[in-house]
């Protein structure tokens, strides 16, 4: 399976603090949490996105990680038109945290994507709400981080497929935080942690999610549909 991961690399080079989480990048830590003997991992950066080299590796893309923040709006437009019609095809995408607000996310959910946000290090309180989907699997009732960001409802995107988490923050707010979609071919997971000032994705409960979000999004057959002009079967 080709993965791919996208992540903007643009905090982790411009600011002390994300720089002592992730000193290699956000994306070296999701590479390394999903290194299987018989995946090919590519890494693509806002930097390098739009080259020849990049669309070559989006092109041939089974699942499509995206991790953005700051430069939603630097992405090309050319690119995220590919990207959503290989979603439509079967190209499994996993949307982390700020990807919400990412082109390509905002383009397949045909919404705002907004929410209400908080940074305060509060602890998050994540709890299981489909214990036997297979991106729960292994994964307890709840799961706590002690400082993450706080996202709140009203989280404007179209009533998800499943909704198969729910974080309770430390000021009140809670959040739909591990949402499934489905778009043509494409399978979608978004989930919610993730602020580059914290270590979420050093946590192994957040890891195992993550790597089952791969999973389930991976492409399966396509199911053959059948559009256009048809010849009836019995006689008119």
């Amino acid at each position: 399976m080709n993965i791919t991961i996208y992540n903007e690399f643009i905090h982790e080079q411009t600011h002390d603090a994300v720089k002592a989480v992730y000193p290699e990048g956000i994306h070296t830590v999701l590479a390394e949490m999903l290194r299987h003997e018989n995946d090919t991992i590519s890494v693509v950066t806002l930097e390098n996105h739009d080259t020849d080299a990049s669309r070559e590796i989006l092109k041939n893309t089974d699942v499509l990680l995206w991790w953005g923040h700051l430069a939603h709006d630097k992405v090309s437009d050319d690119i995220v038109t590919m990207l959503k019609n290989q979603v439509l095809n079967g190209m499994g995408l996993v949307v982390l945290h700020s990807g919400h607000m990412s082109k390509l996310f905002m383009r397949l959910m045909g919404t705002s994507c907004d929410l209400k946000w908080r940074e305060a290090g509060e602890k998050e309180r994540l709890w299981v709400l489909d214990p036997i989907h297979p991106i729960m699997r292994g994964i307890p009732e709840y799961i706590e981080l002690e400082n993450e960001e706080m996202y709140g409802e009203f989280f404007d995107i179209p009533k998800p497929d499943d909704v198969l988490m729910v974080s309770w923050f430390t000021g009140g707010e809670v959040f739909r935080s591990a949402c499934t979609f489905t778009r043509g071919h494409g399978k979608i997971f978004y989930f919610r942690p993730g602020h580059e000032t914290y270590p979420t994705y050093y946590d192994p409960h957040i890891q195992s999610i993550i790597r089952n979000g791969v999973k389930w999004v991976t492409p399966t057959p396509k199911i053959h549909r059948a559009f256009g002009n048809r010849q009836a079967l019995e006689v008119i």
